[in-house]
């Protein structure tokens, strides 16, 4: 069961912040977790991570709530270690190695879009590129 929870925070992180400095693949998975701890979301960390409409069992194209997983593209890692250090980033999140970077926020975009429920929630932090909410 750890595994797969492992697996499904580090696809998240390689899909969502590969790119970012680690504090902001920390925050994206303590996003991740507070949703799982939060009763308006999946009660899973892979139910967070896949969740959205479907039609004939696959993701609806662009409604998720992680863009990666419903943008058509195969969800495979191509550099195995920015995948492995997903995992280690992961694990230690899991783990409670590090401190609450986002204050409990439960969602965030990119820093160059614009989505119209940010004006309904309250900014917390920016971390990289990445702004977060709760």
């Amino acid at each position: 069961m750890l595994n797969m929870i492992v697996a499904c925070l580090a696809l998240n992180i390689y899909f969502e912040a590969r790119n970012q400095p680690i504090q902001g693949q920390v925050a994206v998975t303590q996003v991740a977790i507070n949703r799982v701890n939060d009763p308006r979301f999946p009660d899973s960390h892979c139910g967070v991570i896949k969740e959205g409409p479907v039609r004939n069992g696959l993701p609806i194209i662009d409604r998720c709530q992680f863009s990666w997983y419903c943008d058509g593209l195969r969800d495979i890692p191509r550099d195995q270690d920015a995948y492995r250090w997903a995992m280690l980033v992961a694990m230690r999140v899991l783990n409670g190695g590090y401190e609450d970077l986002v204050d409990g926020a439960t969602h965030y975009h990119a820093d160059y879009v614009s989505p119209s429920w940010s004006t309904e929630k309250t900014l917390v932090v920016k971390i990289g590129d990445h702004i977060f909410y709760r």
